[in-house]
């Protein structure tokens, strides 16, 4: 049985923050880049991923600079897609739809967006394409929360209790087994 750390770190700010930004491409700030490089300024990393979407590709490639390593985009880290209510403030969204969508993200997902299965779905490929070394991706809270589902057998509601503010680090010891899918342990996490 082999593991590697996966670390997990979420963009910083972006402009417009407190919006809805699944597959908007919202630019981060300065601050917010500054915040995720920082944030990474001590791993011990031998791959660096990044979600295509410039809030995090943007973070990723200054950590890539401080750390000389190359970073390879991969969409699949995308956040959730958020569908009509992409962009949007969670006050702009019709109140009960979107309860509807925290008590239920699968049965009830944002119109036009994506489902909850489909997030874990497209994370769980991303988790299996990594190789067996320490590694960083930097990506978004929704893609966050679904590698800890699917990697700590969490529910839906469990991981979205998870408070993951802009440029947090969560830390994952990832285990591979013949013939079963991986499984990891939180190792930390630093907000």
């Amino acid at each position: 049985m082999n593991h590697f750390l996966l670390h997990l770190l979420r963009h910083g700010e972006p402009k417009g923050a407190g919006r809805l930004n699944g597959h908007t491409d919202a630019r981060p700030t300065a601050a917010g880049i500054a915040a995720c490089a920082d944030r990474a300024r001590d791993l011990a990393i031998e791959a660096l991923l990044s979600s295509n979407l410039s809030r995090a590709r943007l973070a990723a490639e200054a950590i890539g600079r401080a750390t000389g390593l190359s970073v390879t985009l991969d969409a699949r880290w995308r956040e959730l897609d958020f569908g009509a209510w992409d962009g949007l403030r969670p006050t702009e969204v019709d109140g009960p739809a979107l309860s509807r969508f925290q008590d239920d993200p699968d049965r009830h997902p944002p119109p036009g967006g994506e489902r909850w299965s489909a997030l874990t779905g497209r994370i769980s490929a991303a988790i299996d394409a990594l190789a067996a070394r320490s590694t960083l991706v930097v990506t978004h809270g929704g893609a966050m929360r679904a590698a800890v589902a699917i990697l700590c057998g969490l529910d839906a509601r469990q991981v979205w209790a998870i408070d993951l503010p802009y440029a947090s680090l969560l830390s994952l010891r990832v285990w591979r087994m013949p013939d079963a899918p991986p499984m990891a342990q939180i190792v930390g996490l630093r907000t």
